[in-house]
């Protein structure tokens, strides 16, 4: 019998562009699917924000995108995971995925060494977060590193040039490096600097995030619920690819946009200039 619903798009939200960074891999893994992405640059960034309100915004996005008429929802935001995922669990009767700091596989590589996790200082503090650590402590050494501020900056579009590299020369100076085998990347956003984290940090350390991830577990969970629309196999899918995507922003809509365009571009990704909505929902 098919499913109907599997016609509807996944919805996507974020603060902000860094949401963009599970976007892209979620595209190459199911590149015959269509999306709506939601950023809320009105309320950005999240993680300086109460958990409470943090949680209020989370739902608001949410049932936004659920109101457009999607088949699953994924919060593209661990600070958001962090504070609401639960209650949009319980809200939904589709699918929804969020996100957490990828310390599993960071220690399933088995290094010797620590494994920093860099976060929000929001999602530092978060019971979800230190439930996580314990399950893995006695495995590795795991010390979350707040960036206050980092989220701010990337969302100022400047992912890469002088600003992005005196704060992380900042951030690792007094760090011994020589004592660290893996990076987590607990925070979407900090995946569109990746490479200059590589960069600031030495090729010698790993560093990773948990964006792979989470477009597999949607894809496994899509398919086990009959919601794949399944046109392409994404493994075999050539680049670039023109993805179907339609999104809102709450505040600075035009420029925004462009700016998901371009990050979408980097990775091969093309939205045609039909597929956009410049949508504002103040």
């Amino acid at each position: 019998m098919i499913n109907h619903s599997a016609k509807l798009p996944i919805g996507v939200f974020d603060s902000g562009v860094g949401g963009i960074s599970v976007l892209a891999e979620i595209i190459k893994a199911l590149p015959s699917e269509e999306f709506i992405y939601f950023a809320d640059t009105l309320n950005s960034p999240y993680g300086v924000k109460p958990e409470n309100a943090i949680r209020s915004l989370a739902i608001k996005a949410a049932d936004f995108l659920s109101n457009l008429g999607i088949k699953s929802l994924v919060v593209a935001c661990n600070t958001a995971t962090s504070a609401a995922i639960s209650e949009l669990r319980e809200m939904y009767n589709f699918p929804v995925i969020g996100m957490e700091p990828a310390i599993k596989p960071a220690v399933g590589l088995g290094l010797k060494g620590k494994i920093l996790v860099m976060a929000t200082p929001l999602t530092l503090k978060s019971k979800k977060f230190k439930e996580l650590v314990y399950n893995y402590k006695h495995l590795s050494e795991i010390v979350p590193l707040p960036c206050a501020g980092l989220v701010e900056i990337i969302e100022r579009c400047n992912t890469n040039g002088r600003e992005i590299e005196e704060y992380l020369f900042n951030l690792f100076c007094p760090i011994n490096k020589e004592k660290i085998s893996t990076i987590v990347l607990g925070c979407t956003h900090y995946v569109l600097v990746k490479q200059e984290i590589i960069k600031a940090v030495g090729k010698s350390i790993n560093v990773i995030d948990g964006n792979y991830g989470t477009a597999r577990h949607l894809k496994s969970v899509l398919q086990n619920e009959r919601l794949l629309n399944n046109v392409i196999d994404g493994s075999d899918t050539l680049m670039p690819i023109k993805a179907n995507v339609r999104f809102y922003v709450s505040e600075n809509e035009k420029e925004v946009i462009m700016t998901c365009k371009r990050l979408l571009q980097n990775e091969g990704i093309n939205c045609e200039e039909k597929n956009l909505n410049y949508v504002n929902t103040q």
